[in-house]
């Protein structure tokens, strides 16, 4: 049997608010996201890296969810990961056009992976470090 987080096992993961279902895995350096049709790509660091940031913030902080052509909502995860001031210097989504909703689809992962705690509200979901 196959490891979960590769191609062949995805981990099966649904949005904060329960209204979604995805798919991520890792390839390489890269965190692939498929979500029906639609393939995301995020830097796999990314996992590491907000877990540090949010530990750092010591508190609960708005997930914020946005296409890559909106602006994010300042002091949200989402505009965190598109920041000239997080490590990278700005977007963890890598596929021009689709770099966004990494609130929406980064923050489940972690907390499937014993990273973080997450809300599920209906709407305006917020996440914590373990």
């Amino acid at each position: 049997m196959s490891e979960i987080g590769t191609k062949e096992s995805p981990w099966q993961l649904k949005t904060a608010p329960g209204t979604s279902e995805y798919t991520m895995y890792r390839d390489g350096d890269i965190l692939v996201c498929k979500v029906g049709s639609t393939t995301l790509h995020y830097l796999w660091r990314c996992l590491e890296d907000c877990h540090t940031m949010l530990k750092t913030h010591g508190d609960w902080m708005e997930l914020g969810s946005a296409d890559e052509q909106k602006e994010a909502k300042p002091g949200t995860v989402e505009a965190w990961g598109r920041s000239a001031s997080n490590p990278v210097g700005g977007w963890y989504g890598q596929k021009k056009g689709f770099r966004g909703r990494f609130g929406m689809y980064v923050p489940p992962l972690m907390e499937a992976i014993g990273l973080v705690e997450l809300e599920h509200n209906p709407k305006n979901n917020r996440v914590r470090a373990v």
